[in-house]
């Protein structure tokens, strides 16, 4: 078996200790399994889940193990209260610039946001309240969106006089420019619908509905093979990037090496014998 890159020597250490697989709250990071999922809420509603130092630590830890598992097959990023994320912590930011004369950068925010997209496993974000700042990465950089009637989103950078830089790298690989352009540059807050028709939202669902329809992506997630799905998270980021002989010579590599694979072969066997194929379930 592959040795699981998440399982590195030196990776952070988590902010609590899991009893085998059962709900464990951290501070501000909270984390359940249901089945094959992994849920991973913010859970620092007193200032909306802001991403103070102290979360984006656990948050960062949580991930790797997520990652680490191999009874993992979807990640789901939620969060408690009414807000999913309100940005960076504005007030650590002044206190950091009043303590050292510079605030510091939210190069923090990059350890989450490429982790995110390199993790084994699809990763699911489930919006049930506002979206604001640094959150809007974390919202671009999940696989799928789910998000309610009542979620809104902001790049509200602006209004505090800065600018969405870092989360620009992958807001921009979902949203058209010239809608960036405006929402960036405006700052001002758009619903869940807006959001969907700009990229960034893959299903909006009622309220009621929110948690019934996770668990129904979860399940549909967990019928693909993991390998595969591994691959086709990289391919969607990359092949944009590449020239096109390029993209084709590396995606022919690449069918190649999937349909000689052992999961391949599993795959195509339960297809021929008309069974659930070994990984599904």
């Amino acid at each position: 078996m592959a040795r699981n890159p998440y399982q590195a020597d030196g990776a952070p250490e988590a902010p609590s200790v899991r009893a085998g697989r059962f709900t464990v709250s951290a501070t501000l990071v909270s984390v359940q399994d249901q089945g094959r999922a992994r849920r991973i809420s913010l859970d620092s509603p007193a200032n909306r889940n802001a991403l103070s130092a102290a979360l984006l630590e656990q948050l960062t830890a949580e991930l790797i193990r997520a990652g680490a598992d191999d009874q993992v097959r979807v990640v789901v990023l939620s969060h408690t209260g009414s807000a999913f994320c309100s940005g960076a912590d504005l007030k650590e930011q002044l206190e950091a610039r009043t303590d050292t004369g510079s605030s510091p950068g939210a190069g923090s925010l990059v350890p989450v946001l490429r982790l995110l997209s390199q993790l084994p496993q699809p990763v699911i974000a489930e919006v049930r309240g506002a979206v604001r700042g640094g959150g809007m990465g974390l919202v671009a950089q999940s696989d799928i969106v789910l998000a309610t009637r009542e979620a809104t989103f902001a790049f509200s950078e602006v209004k505090v006089g800065v600018a969405p830089a870092v989360i620009a790298v992958p807001v921009l690989a979902k949203m058209p420019r010239g809608l960036a352009l405006e929402l960036f540059l405006t700052g001002r807050t758009f619903g869940a619908d807006e959001a969907m028709r700009g990229g960034l939202v893959t299903m909006v669902v009622d309220s009621e509905g929110a948690f019934a329809k996770t668990s129904e992506v979860v399940a549909e997630l967990a019928q693909g093979a993991p390998a595969a799905q591994r691959e086709i998270r990289r391919l969607v980021w990359d092949v944009p990037r590449l020239e096109e002989e390029s993209a084709y010579q590396q995606m022919v590599a690449l069918s190649q090496r999937l349909f000689s694979s052992p999961e391949g072969a599993e795959g195509m066997a339960a297809f021929k014998e008309r069974r659930p194929p070994g990984w599904a379930g």
